[in-house]
């Protein structure tokens, strides 16, 4: 009897062992989020893409545009020797990456890498991590590209900026010095702060230490860029609000050395005189902008075309995502402005892409943030409105 029992055991257990060698064990699917790989990526594009009117953006001759990847809340950009685009968010929380992996020039993955983030607009990559500006903290990703997909750990830098949200959103970028500059928006539309940190671009080395104040009199400046011949910085700003529709124009700047007031909050566009805080101030005790880009209209992200996609024309020339007004009357802005440069100076700006704004009925459906050129010479452009990243080329 006791012989059978075994038997019978010993036959029980080869059954078992056959189903399970028939039917071997499924891989893990991702039934949570059925558009999610196993690399913790998602799609970066969608057929939402096709929706968007991109016939009314207008460009030069010979250039074209399409959209690269989607991504909610797109601002600021970064991009990594990997080719791997990191892209800042003000309204949700999250830092994304996204990457063509296929080499069909639009992004194939998504991930994201950062999330529950105070304002994180801001992104820069250096030596394989990526640094995150939020409001009051700058932080950063060690090695970054061996964890997309996976949990981070956010390291702090510094925790020791203001924690105010009003213009509270930063831009980041790696100067040629190797020093991390962040700016420090005014906490209001116009007042005279007791602390000099308030409109500013201040810089830290890439550790968090030795910060200082490298340029005053910033009211709000949401991109900055260096020459590549002089590695002198450039930076936009966005003007003060209700003194009217025309008046003050925001402004590009030029900073050749630290240590320089560009006027704010005495004196506007070099020229116009501050209606509550004027008459403190001279404007001749301040840095005039190089050029006036008009009234209200958000000038943001710029970049110097340093590629060879576009003609020869655009070498060392300076675009500007203009985001747009959003109080005056008119609205303006919303397009990518060219500044046109010799001998290293502005000479004239004129408009390069235009068409998110519908000026006959006044509606817009994108808002450029940030401009990026990739390794081959195409240029992005981040729209925080559309939720997409577009891909400019040229084919001639």
């Amino acid at each position: 009897m006791r012989k059978m029992r075994l038997t019978f055991s010993l036959l029980a257990l080869l059954a078992v062992l056959f189903i399970q060698g028939c039917n071997p064990e499924k891989p893990k699917d991702n039934t949570d989020n059925p558009g999610e790989e196993t690399d913790g990526s998602v799609p970066a594009l969608t057929d939402y893409a096709k929706t968007l009117p991109l016939d009314k953006i207008k460009l030069p001759a010979g250039f074209s545009i399409e959209v690269y990847a989607e991504v909610e809340n797109a601002r600021s950009l970064a991009i990594s020797p990997s080719g791997v685009v990191y892209v800042g968010n003000k309204d949700k929380g999250n830092v994304y990456a996204i990457k063509d992996v296929d080499g069909d020039n639009k992004a194939d993955k998504k991930w994201t890498v950062a999330s529950g983030l105070n304002m994180p607009n801001g992104v820069a990559f250096k030596e394989g991590d990526l640094y995150i500006a939020e409001v009051s903290r700058i932080t950063k990703i060690k090695d970054i590209e061996t964890k997309l997909g996976d949990s981070v750990e956010l390291t702090v830098i510094d925790d020791t900026y203001p924690k105010e949200t009003h213009h509270g959103w930063k831009y980041i970028a790696f100067g040629p010095d190797g020093k991390l500059y962040i700016p420090v928006g005014a906490p209001c539309n116009i007042c005279e702060s007791e602390e000099p940190i308030y409109a500013s671009i201040t810089r830290i080395n890439a550790d968090g230490s030795g910060r200082e104040i490298f340029s005053s009199g910033v009211r709000n400046s949401v991109g900055f860029t260096w020459h590549p011949e002089t590695n002198e910085l450039w930076f936009t700003d966005n003007g003060r609000d209700l003194m009217g529709d025309e008046v003050p124009s925001c402004e590009l700047n030029h900073a050749p050395q630290a240590g320089l007031h560009f006027g704010y909050p005495y004196c506007h566009e070099g020229s116009v005189k501050d209606s509550e805080f004027g008459n403190k101030r001279p404007c001749s005790d301040f840095i005039a902008p190089d050029v006036k880009l008009g009234p209200h209209v958000a000038p943001l992200g710029l970049k110097f075309y340093t590629g060879e996609m576009f003609p020869a024309t655009y070498k060392n020339q300076l675009f500007i995502a203009k985001h747009g007004s959003w109080n005056r009357s008119k609205k303006n802005g919303y397009e990518v402005t060219l500044v046109k440069f010799e001998n290293n100076k502005p000479t004239g700006n004129e408009t390069f892409a235009n068409g998110w704004l519908d000026e006959t009925t006044q509606k817009v459906w994108g808002r450029p943030v940030d401009v990026l050129l990739l390794p081959d010479g195409s240029m992005l452009v981040s729209d925080d409105q559309a939720n997409v990243i577009y891909r400019i080329v040229y084919k001639g």
